[in-house]
């Protein structure tokens, strides 16, 4: 599975952007999915998951009532809306694909992984 992220850019603080993920080359709906970040510096960090079908989804504690994670099975895509973003937010945004078939919040549980969006957010 190939995944290709985009809709990273810079963003005021407060502001919301929408991160897509489209996948290519696999059946998008047997995975479960996940978005990672990581800032300059850092480890890179689980921010959200979903569920194969999209019914369950996980959001690390930073991000609850912020951020949204969903998917689009018909169209091969996953997306992350964020809102009220915060310059602690500004990171290389990944996405993944697990290679376990329930959601998990274990980054070595992610098989394939997209090339990453970067977002900026501005104070």
């Amino acid at each position: 599975v190939q995944l290709q992220a985009s809709g990273g850019g810079l963003v005021q603080a407060g502001g919301s952007l929408r991160l897509s993920c489209v996948a290519s080359g696999g059946i998008f709906s047997i995975y479960a999915m996940g978005w990672f970040r990581q800032a300059p510096g850092r480890e890179r960090e689980f921010v959200s998951g979903i569920s194969r079908s999209g019914g369950n989804t996980y959001y690390v504690d930073s991000v609850k009532g912020r951020f949204t994670i969903s998917r689009d099975n018909a169209k091969n895509t996953l997306f992350l809306q964020m809102n009220s973003l915060k310059p602690e937010d500004s990171a290389v945004y990944f996405c993944a694909a697990a290679g376990v078939p329930f959601t998990t919040v274990v980054e070595t549980n992610y098989r394939y992984w997209g090339q990453g969006t970067l977002v900026t957010v501005s104070s």
